[in-house]
């Protein structure tokens, strides 16, 4: 039976709900696993696919809610050593932090950059910006700016960051906005170690 436009509209808005559904699923399933005390199992990966998958993810609620996406991103960075869904629930926390400190619209601003043997991922939001008590304890458990918040987002992060070997390093300014950003070893020759990316594939997490 052909379809008219407004059935083929309707179909492809509910494929679409579908897909959405599935990687809201796979997001929750991953965050209960690693709240339960899930080890980080990690494996190398690409680190740029992952930050654009994420921003895929946000980008229609975050352009309903007038926040501009400006993105770099390099070519050929090496792989990096994820587990992959918890490191997404690390920076899908981060870019939820920036929409909700973006309440009247604002600029999202993420970047990759490789410094040697590692790379550097920051978010950096035009939002409201935090005191400096507020960047000393934002990454404390049970710390909170937010009417109902849990203070586990950030927390979280921190220690999905920390357990991937990375730091992880915040600035803010009352007004302005903040940025935050991420360390992580790439997977390269270590020269004069005789160890390769094929070792250090094989490194247990």
């Amino acid at each position: 039976v052909e379809l008219s436009p407004r059935e083929k509209r309707i179909e492809k808005r509910v494929r679409t709900l579908q897909r959405e559904i599935q990687r809201l699923e796979t997001i929750v399933e991953d965050f209960l696993r690693y709240a339960r005390g899930g080890q980080i199992n990690r494996a190398p990966s690409d680190l740029i696919a992952l930050v654009r998958e994420v921003l895929d993810f946000v980008e229609p609620e975050d352009s309903r809610q007038g926040i501009r996406h400006h993105v770099d991103l390099p070519m050929g960075l090496p792989l990096v050593l994820l587990d992959e869904g918890a490191f997404r629930q690390a920076l899908l926390n981060l870019v939820v932090n920036s929409r909700q400190a973006m309440s009247s619209g604002g600029e999202l601003i993420v970047r990759v950059r490789r410094e040697g043997n590692f790379a550097e991922l920051s978010v950096t939001d035009t939002g409201v910006g935090m005191k400096p008590e507020e960047v000393e304890h934002c990454f404390d458990p049970y710390f909170s700016t937010k009417k109902g918040g849990t203070g586990l987002g950030l927390s979280t992060t921190r220690r999905i960051v920390e357990e991937h070997g990375g730091t992880i390093a915040v600035v803010s300014e009352v007004g302005r906005g903040t940025s935050f950003s991420i360390v992580l070893p790439l997977v390269v020759e270590i020269h004069g170690a005789g160890s390769s990316a094929r070792d250090a594939a094989k490194e247990p997490a």
